[in-house]
């Protein structure tokens, strides 16, 4: 006989190389989502791109990607989420070498859109997959391995991309920003095959149609304006989109409390932000994504633009971030054991140390800012973000139960993938409006500090988070 199922109706267990496989799987998206940042440049020259056009090859697939995440999380629980990331992924190698062949900067668009909602089908079974096949010390482990991969991403990616495009690879130049995914994306297929355990919602519910279409009208309405808004000159239908995305909201939410009364399984279950641990997570993880994503936009922008450092140094300047966020992520987990949902306040204050640090440096050195420069705050701050991300991501998932895996993490990765778009539309912009009358180096000062604030408020609302992670 083969090895059948254990009778102890136990999960399916989740061994090293699955969950190095799946934290494979989360990390693309992320890395893809920042290392077109340092590439536009060069993408723009090449294919004879306006900033309009080179907006939408960012924007394009932050928004697809956001809009169908919890979309992605539901099929993933009614179809099978090894299924569902294993197809998601040899669709996001597809996508992103349809990118790197691009022959134009409207092809590439398309591309990326499409890549987008790959990357949405693919990265919500791996939370759901490391809810549904471990339990205890083990999931802890892989839920800080998660929240270190999905930090670490975010910066590698915007590193990365920088090195690639100077590398000039077999004359690729920018195209092998994208077509670096294929190989990663092949390995990942042999791997996942082999590795990933099956798991699905042991009460599969059918799509909410009517859910999903007015989810999607609502992101659409809040991102397509802030993203575009700037570039395209603000249009009457962008600020009537604006007007339209609050009832839109109302309208998805009095849908989805009508279809949980009824007993059915919406696609984002009111019943859901009850738990205390997922709605005041969800709370803490929107000022921390618009933040990061504001600073890595804006810091490429200015480094590159305004202290005229090439893509290396651009993204070298990030390294002491990537190194402490890694190196102080791995401490996480003991450092939650012991002091609990208050390494998140602990984080905040460090991290505000150190966007503080990097707005004096940008002061004091402007316009000579180089990597040595701006080592010390870097550093700083991305040893706060680690002692932040990770226990967020913990916290938000720590009361939904495993049937529901894969619609929580949907939740949670829309709400970051949300945040992540609205802060390069919010302090991306708020740099762009600011650098023609103060001139970059203060309009990169004034950023830093905006974002401080925002830091400062992670700091307080995680005062009222449960004392310890269920």
């Amino acid at each position: 006989m083969g090895a059948a199922p254990a009778p102890t109706g136990g999960p399916p267990a989740l061994g090293g190389p699955g969950l190095f496989t799946v934290l494979l799987g989360a990390a693309l998206p992320l890395v893809d989502f920042f290392i077109v940042n340092v590439a536009l440049p060069t993408i723009g020259r090449d294919l004879h791109a306006g900033a309009a056009v080179l907006e939408l090859v960012v924007a394009g697939y932050g928004v697809a990607y956001a809009v169908l995440l919890v979309l992605g999380g539901r099929l993933g629980d009614l179809f099978g989420r090894r299924r569902l990331f294993l197809g998601g992924m040899a669709a996001f190698g597809l996508t992103s070498l349809a990118c790197g062949l691009a022959p134009g900067a409207w092809p590439l668009v398309a591309a990326r859109v499409a890549q987008g909602a790959s990357a949405a089908a693919m990265l919500p079974q791996v939370l759901a997959t490391i809810q549904a096949a471990t339990s205890g010390p083990r999931r802890a482990r892989a839920m800080g391995l998660y929240g270190a991969t999905a930090g670490l991403s975010m910066v590698a990616g915007q590193i990365l991309g920088g090195v690639l495009v100077a590398a000039d690879v077999a004359g690729t130049g920018w195209r092998s920003v994208f077509l670096v995914n294929v190989p990663v994306v092949v390995a990942g297929l042999v791997l996942g095959t082999r590795t990933v355990p099956e798991t699905r919602s042991p009460r599969p519910e059918p799509v909410d149609g009517a859910g999903t279409v007015l989810l999607a009208a609502s992101l659409l309405a809040l991102l397509v304006p802030l993203t575009e808004g700037r570039s395209a000159g603000r249009p009457v239908w962008m600020r009537l989109s604006l007007a339209a995305f609050p009832f839109l909201a109302a309208w998805f939410w009095a849908v989805e409390r009508r279809a949980d009364r009824r007993g059915r399984t919406p696609l984002v279950p009111p019943s859901l932000f009850a738990l205390t641990s997922l709605r005041r997570g969800l709370v803490l993880i929107v000022p921390f994504s618009v933040g990061f994503s504001g600073f890595m936009f804006v810091i490429a922008v200015a480094l590159q633009r305004g202290a005229g450092l090439g893509p290396v140094p651009a993204g070298l300047a990030l390294a002491p971030m990537a190194v402490a966020f890694f190196a102080v992520s791995l401490a996480g987990p003991r450092l939650v054991a012991r002091w609990g949902t208050r390494v998140v306040t602990a984080g905040a204050l460090v991290q505000a140390v150190g966007v503080g640090l990097l707005a004096l440096t940008a002061w004091r050195a402007w316009p000579g800012l180089g990597v040595v420069d701006l080592l010390p705050g870097t550093a700083i701050a991305g040893a706060g973000q680690a002692l932040q991300l990770p226990v967020l991501f913990r916290i938000v998932l720590s009361e939904v139960p495993a049937a529901r895996g894969g619609v929580g993490s949907g939740v949670m990765i829309t709400t970051q993938q949300s945040s992540l778009a609205l802060g390069v539309a919010t302090l991306g912009t708020l740099f762009l409006s600011l650098v023609p009358g103060l001139g970059m180096g203060d309009a990169l000062v004034v950023t830093l500090l905006v974002q401080l604030a925002g830091v400062a408020l992670t700091g307080l609302l995680s005062l009222r988070l449960p004392r310890v992670i269920g």
